[in-house]
């Protein structure tokens, strides 16, 4: 399905990040695997290979000043282009009041989840346009859409991370065959879900391969730019 195509995803350490990478891998993609955790990223690298699929690590902290550029500049020195763009990585701060917002987490979210992105974009949009049918995923939440009590620190980030995807999305759509899609993953069984929800059941929640496989589907098909649904839901 994916034969011939690189793709790059990150926060692709654990949780869904990771689930998406072996999905995009067993599909033929090769997969560039990013996140700060090498330990991790060489146990998904060493199934992705048990399985079959092919992929490079690239460990990277999206916080650190000039490391996507970094990555960006090694990923083109070894491949001309980059078909898929992943953006799975983000940062929960402590959930709280408006009021009592924690100043250093919220910078780390803003720096991991909005900045971190821009950077992505502007890096990659090269690399990206030189593919046939270069594709942009974002992971979002529903709270950058719907604002929620407590949850401010993290929505304010994801309401900023849609609005970049989205006006990139029209920048592109007319000069390029890039196409940008942005996908809630809604309620799944991950470690950021687990110190949201600490009182939940994690078998009450989908597992991230479900997500995984949503967005190989997404990938298979030819959406339409600004592509936007959570998943379980249109998807």
């Amino acid at each position: 399905m994916l034969a011939g195509r690189t793709a790059l995803v990150t926060g692709s350490s654990r949780g869904i990040g990771a689930a998406t990478a072996q999905a995009l891998a067993a599909a033929g993609a090769h997969v560039v695997i990013t996140g700060r955790d090498v330990p991790a990223l060489e146990a998904i690298e060493d199934a992705i290979h048990a399985a079959g699929g092919t992929a490079t690590i690239a460990p990277v902290d999206l916080a650190e000043g000039d490391g996507i550029a970094r990555l960006a500049a090694a990923v083109a020195e070894r491949w001309d282009r980059l078909d898929i763009l992943v953006i799975a990585a983000a940062y929960l701060p402590q959930l709280g009041p408006v009021t009592q917002i924690d100043g250093k987490q919220l910078a780390q979210a803003i720096t991991v989840n909005l900045l971190a992105t821009q950077v992505l974009l502007a890096s990659f949009d090269p690399l990206l346009k030189r593919s046939a049918a270069g594709r942009v995923i974002g992971l979002t939440s529903s709270v950058g859409e719907s604002p929620r009590a407590y949850w401010a620190a993290y929505a304010a980030t994801k309401a900023g991370f849609d609005n970049l995807l989205d006006s990139y999305a029209q920048e592109v759509g007319n000069i390029s065959p890039v196409r940008v899609a942005i996908v809630d993953p809604g309620a799944t069984r991950t470690g950021m879900r687990a110190r949201a929800y600490p009182g939940e059941n994690p078998a009450s929640v989908k597992e991230p391969a479900v997500v995984a496989d949503r967005i190989l589907a997404l990938l298979a098909t030819d959406f339409d730019n600004r592509h936007r649904e959570r998943v379980g839901e249109g998807g």
